[in-house]
């Protein structure tokens, strides 16, 4: 059986992707997907997100919108040109950019650095908070910097999602005291280090919590049989679900619905134009 679905992030511009879109969506919508967000990671990926979404509406109405921001990675190359540039892109494309992100702090790789991601993150704090748009936020080893920097803008932020926790529960409980949302991948399929994860899985408000692959990446190890290229997609979401269903009272039935619901909700999605 198959519930209507949504996944909340989608990275659909990686390479793995490349010439696979249509089956890929196919596929997604024969399991019940009904919606997708593909992520922004740059300035040249969050432009790549929304012409993707343009290019496959034809063929996948109302299926796709995007997020566009900055990724801590990529904050070394955030200048003045490119808030700007992002801030363009939400208002000329407000049924498409459903939320500013995946932005926030990666203490863990430092692939940039830590005064560069702050500034990047802060900037993009500001432009979700003047497009009143929801965060998508990404975070890594850098929980007790990024609350610090979440709590002062908390009040000017319409909404905010952790985007593949994988925290600790005092992380868990601090994002939530902040009225955030959380997203799940399939980390917590993983046997070995998605145990705590699914312990904590049930400690999360069902109106709090939404699903997502973050394909191609956190292929779900329970997945049978698993795709010979490794490859994770938005067809495989089933599984994540799967695996909370596991680890909380609710059934996949009732969990697939509150998710979907919830994530209508947090990105406006049944308005202009993007339904699911």
């Amino acid at each position: 059986m198959t519930f209507p679905l949504v996944d909340i992030g989608v990275n659909l511009t990686n390479s793995r992707f490349d010439n696979d879109w249509h089956a890929t969506l196919e596929r997604a919508t024969a399991a019940g997907v009904s919606h997708c967000i593909i992520t922004g990671t740059s300035e040249k990926g969050s432009l790549d997100a929304l012409e993707l979404c343009r290019k496959l509406s034809g063929d996948f109405p109302a299926m796709l919108s995007c997020t566009v921001g900055v990724h801590p990675h990529e904050a070394d190359n955030c200048n003045v040109e490119t808030i700007p540039f992002l801030l363009d892109l939400a208002r000329e494309n407000p049924d498409l950019v459903v939320a500013i992100g995946e932005t926030g702090l990666d203490f863990n790789r430092n692939f940039s650095t830590p005064a560069a991601q702050e500034k990047a993150f802060e900037a993009q704090l500001e432009l979700a908070a003047t497009l009143g748009l929801p965060l998508f936020l990404h975070e890594r080893d850098a929980h007790q910097r990024q609350r610090e920097i979440l709590k002062a803008w908390r009040d000017h932020i319409s909404a905010a999602v952790i985007h593949c926790f994988t925290g600790d529960r005092k992380s868990l409980f601090n994002y939530l005291d902040l009225d955030m949302h959380i997203g799940v991948t399939g980390w917590i399929c993983d046997e070995r280090r998605g145990l705590q994860l699914q312990r904590l899985v049930k400690e999360i408000p069902l109106q709090r919590l939404m699903i997502e692959t973050d394909a191609p990446y956190l292929l779900p190890r329970s997945l049978k049989p698993k795709p010979k290229n490794g490859r994770n997609e938005p067809a495989f979401l089933p599984e994540v679900l799967k695996g909370i269903a596991a680890n909380r009272p609710e059934s996949e039935e009732e969990i697939a619905a509150l998710t979907t619901e919830n994530a209508m909700r947090f990105f406006g999605l049944g308005r202009s134009g993007s339904e699911v």
